[in-house]
């Protein structure tokens, strides 16, 4: 059979895009990240190497996140982005590929399109968009096709995905601003309050990995770290301790926690039924945050389990979704 083009699964995170190509499997994993020069409007940097650049420019080169809160916040940026990935993960391509991206479950028909456009402008033969917790589910290894409940809540950078799946789609689903970034958020705001120093998103982020928790740890762990004064402006160094990144970060732990919560309340009770024999689902970078399963396992009363790859889920999910695109295609030329 003659090869039309690749077929290429893309999460497109607020933090990180990873890119999984059919037969291959995933081939690039990147920080959502691009450096422009703003008098020329050029890319300088994309990924790792733009990411070392944020906080740190000079005022005419400006590293951005062109994601926010999972969705897209600079169109022509995150235009450039894709361009840039697509080429590496398909060099010279005779023909353009086929690609399939994940996008939070309560979006907007306008975020959708949005979606569309960028990456059609960046090289795409025909878009596909499946949703994150579904994807998420499939990465994951569940059998969604089966007439029995699912609960995946699915933490990234920008969002926090919660859903019920039966039969293939969601029953209920909901999607919250407040993931893996807030908790970054939460700390620096914390860290400025409680030591009077001015520390950037990439420390606050070292914090949450190296010592963050949002349950009770059995010892203390601490981390030095550095900062800008608010008094004298000085840079100075402090310890940080677990136990203060508890008290960070708890607030938007019980923001998630209270969503899964009215997700549950509104699931039908068979599938809820379903759900207490199974457990919860974890994906997702956010789900890491040490202790959070714990939390959520006390607060609602059922097993909670962290999926084995859970940063990858949503990428492999969509990877493995690529193989129903010809019957896609087949169903779309058939309604018209």
């Amino acid at each position: 059979m003659f090869n039309w083009g690749q077929d290429i699964g893309i999460d497109l995170g607020t933090a990180t895009v990873i890119a999984y190509v059919k037969g291959k499997g995933i081939v690039l994993r990147e920080p959502s990240v691009v450096a422009v020069d703003s008098n020329t409007n050029e890319v300088l940097a994309v990924g790792r190497e733009a990411r070392r650049m944020l906080g740190r420019t000079p005022g005419n080169i400006v590293a951005t996140r062109p994601l926010r809160e999972g969705v897209i916040s600079n169109y022509t940026v995150t235009e450039k982005m894709l361009k840039y990935f697509i080429n590496r993960v398909c060099g010279r391509f005779l023909f353009a590929p086929r690609i399939m991206i994940c996008i939070p479950s309560q979006v907007t028909e306008v975020e959708k399109k949005a979606v569309i456009d960028a990456a059609t402008q960046a090289g795409a033969r025909k878009v596909y968009l499946i949703e994150e917790p579904i994807a998420a589910a499939i990465g994951a290894g569940i059998d969604i096709a089966k007439p029995c409940g699912n609960m995946v809540v699915d933490i990234g950078g920008g969002t926090t995905d919660i859903a019920v799946i039966s039969l293939g789609g969601s029953v209920v689903s909901t999607s919250l601003k407040i993931a893996g970034d807030k908790f970054d958020e939460y700390i620096v705001k914390y860290i400025k309050k409680k030591h009077n120093i001015m520390i950037g998103e990439r420390t606050a982020e070292d914090l949450k990995i190296n010592i963050g928790c949002v349950y009770p740890k059995m010892q203390d762990t601490e981390m030095e770290i550095r900062g800008r004064d608010l008094i004298d402006g000085l840079p100075k160094t402090v310890t940080v301790y677990s136990s203060e990144m508890l008290e960070a970060m708890i607030e938007p732990a019980l923001m998630i926690v209270d969503a899964v919560h009215s997700v549950l309340e509104k699931t039908p009770p068979e599938l809820a039924a379903d759900i207490s024999d199974k457990g919860i689902y974890m994906t997702g970078g956010g789900c890491l945050v040490d202790g959070l399963d714990k939390l959520l396992q006390e607060k609602t009363g059922i097993n909670v389990m962290i999926a084995q790859d859970a940063v990858s889920c949503v990428a492999l999910g969509t990877g493995k979704a690529l193989d129903t695109l010809d019957s896609l295609d087949v169903k779309n030329r058939a309604r018209r």
